[in-house]
């Protein structure tokens, strides 16, 4: 039996700083603690001058572990002649954040494009060039075990063609649900684009050794699929808060109620019972000034919502900053306002903020399906209420007594709540178990 102390890990993943956001946080904070339990990660990733990331920070390069391997490949991707030919400078966000729910004829015919020539995504021209690099590196023998991280999904179809060719252990870690994401349907699929997507994502959850997901209820999506896994190799790692980013003091206003919601927010994440309670506190509680703040991507609906229920006037609209900055802002906040898309997949979503949200100690008021994962873990850490969609009367009886308590302290936040094991460290070493396992059982 070959022993080793050191797994060396081939992590590929095409978000990788500059880029910004939540996919880009988990990969690196596994790669920043991997280490500390066995398991050195080298990354192969897309050249950030070629690459289309809907949004950059700049801040996460400084977070990079020194002497980590990062492998930059070119890439062949439709992003360019897309907002050429449509006149937008910008790259389409995850669940179409920057776009119209409503959409004109051009627009359509963008998103069917995208949706039937480009499967699973339209990121999958750097599979290519990603590959031949990845063969490079495992023909040298760097690396004993392979992760792929997705979305995009296509950096999946990637790890299935090496799995197949090196025969080395694959952790295929999926942040997102794939056939199932709530914005799947605006892509407008043909039949026949459907059965090549649904039978990309069986082999991946077939043939890949290991499958990390990020809550239960995205486990039970993917085995009430047609697929003949053993459902412990499925395993669930949440997206979690490092400790180190938590450097800013709390720092509630005085003289202001600040509701903060962080990240981006569309018309599928319905908080129209929030914004019809917000504008009856205002009127019934004159005498506190209340406001909402929303840091990062509102979509054009959202901010309608918000005008018709009279709120403007108490609403201000930060574009997105750097992760740090958005920290700040957790911290200088008397509430956090939470949402969850209200799709059909909504209890299978997480959202990488609501841990970010339980390290701040701020209360959360949460809008989403109860009974959700994400309902179980506010619930346990004692960090807020989760309310139905359609709960005006409860949210109403809660944000009063909330409102009434700011009137005697105006800092709200909880007392010290047992939400380590969502700590960044604690979940990397759940991976490095996996992953030590995998390499472990190839050794024999």
């Amino acid at each position: 039996m070959k022993n080793t102390d050191l797994t060396n890990l081939l992590y590929i993943s095409y978000y990788w700083p500059p880029s910004g956001g939540p996919g880009v946080q988990r990969g690196l904070k596994f790669c920043k603690y991997l280490p500390a339990f066995g398991v050195q990660p080298g990354i192969l990733t897309v050249d950030e001058k070629q690459a289309s990331y809907p949004v950059l920070d700049h801040s996460f390069e400084k977070e990079v572990p020194p002497g980590i391997a990062v492998y930059r490949t070119a890439t062949s991707e439709p992003f360019e002649y897309y907002k050429k030919l449509s006149g937008k400078k910008e790259i389409p966000y995850s669940g179409f954040a920057n776009e119209e729910a409503k959409t004109g004829f051009l627009d359509k015919v963008f998103k069917f494009l995208r949706g039937n020539l480009f499967i699973p995504d339209a990121r999958v021209g750097w599979n290519k060039h990603a590959l031949k690099k990845a063969n490079e590196l495992l023909q040298a023998g760097k690396y004993q075990a392979i992760l792929t991280t997705s979305p995009p999904h296509s950096t999946q179809l990637i790890g299935l063609k090496l799995k197949d060719r090196y025969k080395l252990p694959w952790v295929a870690d999926l942040r997102d649900p794939w056939t199932n994401i709530h914005y799947y349907y605006q892509l407008y699929h043909t039949p026949i684009a459907k059965r090549i997507d649904k039978k990309y994502e069986l082999q991946v959850l077939e043939q890949a050794d290991a499958v990390i997901v990020t809550s239960e209820d995205t486990k039970r999506l993917f085995l009430n699929k047609p697929i003949k896994i053993d459902p412990g190799k499925i395993h669930v790692i949440p997206n979690g808060y490092d400790e180190d980013d938590f450097v800013y003091p709390s720092a509630p206003p005085q003289d202001t109620f600040l509701i903060t919601y962080a990240g981006t927010i569309t018309e599928n994440y319905n908080i129209d019972v929030f914004l019809k309670t917000l504008a009856h506190l205002k009127s019934a509680h004159s005498d506190i000034r209340y406001k909402l703040r929303f840091v990062g991507k509102v979509s054009e609906g959202v901010k309608r919502r918000i005008e018709q229920a009279g709120l403007e006037g108490i609403v201000e609209y930060i574009p997105h900053v750097p992760h740090h900055e958005a920290i700040k802002y957790l911290m200088e906040s008397t509430m956090l306002l939470l949402a969850i898309a209200d799709v059909p997949s909504m209890y299978a979503n997480v959202p990488g903020k609501l841990f970010e949200y339980l390290a701040s100690n701020k209360p959360i008021v949460c809008l989403g399906p109860v009974h959700s994962d994400a309902d179980r873990i506010i619930d346990e850490c004692g960090a807020g209420r989760l309310f139905h969609y359609t709960a005006y009367d409860l949210m109403l009886d809660h944000m009063t007594q909330m409102s009434k308590a700011w009137k005697l302290n105006t800092n709200l936040d909880l007392p010290y709540i047992n939400h380590s094991q969502f700590s960044r460290r604690a979940l990397t070493e759940e991976l490095a178990k996996v992953v030590k396992s995998l390499a472990g059982k190839k050794a024999v």
